[in-house]
Formats: C-alpha cells, structure tokens, sequence
C-alpha cells in the first residue's frame, strides 16, 4: 500500500497521547496516526487486514493452543505441549507481511529444549515434512515455497493465493497450522513408529491442498 510524506500540525498533548499508545501497541507514531484516521474514514490499513486474519485464525485453533498476546500487529504466536518426556512446548509463530507479494508471510516453529535428541527428532521431522508439502505443491501446480531448518526451529513462507478474502486467508493459515500440528504431534508420540502414520498424514494434507494452499 502506497505512503507518502505529509506535514500536520497537532497539539502537544495530542502527540504525548499518540506516542504513550503506540509505545504500549508496538507501533510508530505515524502508523498509529494512519490507523486512527482510517478507522474513522472507514479506510482498510494493513493492520485491519492482519486482524481480520488473525481473527479467524484464533477463532479455528485458539481452543487447542495457548495464543500468546503479542505487541505487534503483524505477529501471532500459539504454544502447545508434545505428548513427549517432560512435554516440551512448541511454538507457531506467524508474522504476516504489510504488502504480501508472492508471500502472505512466514510461519517460524520453535521448540523449547535443552535435549540434543529431542532437536535432531524435530529436524528430521520438518525435513520430512518440507519435502513432502514441496512434492505434494507442485504436483498441484503451485510451485515450492522457501523453507529453512535450523537447530530446534523450522521457517516456512506461507504461498499467497490471489483473490482470497481475508477470511479465507486466515482460515487457509489456520488449517495449515492445525494439519501440521497434528502431524507434529503423531510423529513425537511415536517417532519409530510414525512410517505407519505417514501415509494416511500425507493424504490428508493432499486432501486439503484441493481447498486451502499457503
């Protein structure tokens, strides 16, 4: 969305307001100065288009995480517990981009350990994981989105599919983390066991590939 640069004058205690909330909303000055106007001129910011995503994401899988408040608006975390020794936490971290492209964002999943089994089981999974959603895409025609695995932590970039309502957005992002979760899930609740579990995981996923692709 484009910006341009513009002079207001303002009274001080205007501008004292507008910065004690942006600092407690994570945010600028002149974005929350954008905002507020928008709001009022019935304006879509970027920032009413990330709740409106986060809104329906929440409202999919907000009884099966913990949703962690955030002070950015552009970021929404969810944490959960691995059915694993000492049940290990493990995030759903998305942060949307302002102007989505080829990408609405990138998803980032951490998990809390200090066991150097537990991150080489969580490694091996998402690179697992990362090649079979690429097959499963370009079978589809979608082409294969960027992704990374590091030490305990996996980056995906989320596809953006042109023409999606916001809704619609945040239930595709929904749906994903929620078939992923389950996925994480079964394989740590038996990981020498999960070649029996990945077929019947992996149609699922093409199965939901027909309605929701990010």
């Amino acid at each position: 969305m484009k910006r341009s640069v513009y002079s207001l004058v303002l009274m001080d205690d205007v501008i004292k307001a507008v910065d004690e909330q942006a600092y407690r909303l994570g945010t600028s000055r002149s974005n929350l100065i954008n905002q507020i106007l928008a709001e009022r001129l019935s304006c879509v910011t970027p920032e009413m288009r990330m709740r409106g995503i986060f809104s329906c994401i929440e409202e999919l899988i907000g009884g099966a995480m913990q949703i962690q408040q955030q002070r950015s608006a552009s970021m929404m975390t969810m944490r959960t517990a691995l059915e694993y020794k000492y049940r290990p936490t493990i995030s759903y971290k998305v942060e949307l981009d302002r102007t989505p492209d080829r990408y609405l964002g990138t998803l980032r999943v951490q998990i809390r350990t200090q066991s150097d089994r537990l991150t080489e089981l969580f490694n091996s999974f998402f690179l697992y994981r990362s090649r079979m959603e690429s097959l499963k895409l370009s079978e589809a025609g979608c082409g294969k989105p960027e992704w990374d695995i590091a030490s305990g932590s996996y980056t995906r970039r989320l596809l953006n599919v042109v023409g999606l309502t916001d809704e619609q957005v945040g239930e595709a992002i929904g749906r994903y983390i929620g078939d992923l979760d389950l996925a994480v899930k079964t394989f740590f609740a038996n990981p020498h066991g999960f070649g029996a579990a990945a077929p019947e995981l992996e149609m699922r996923y093409g199965q939901m590939l027909k309605t929701y692709i990010v």
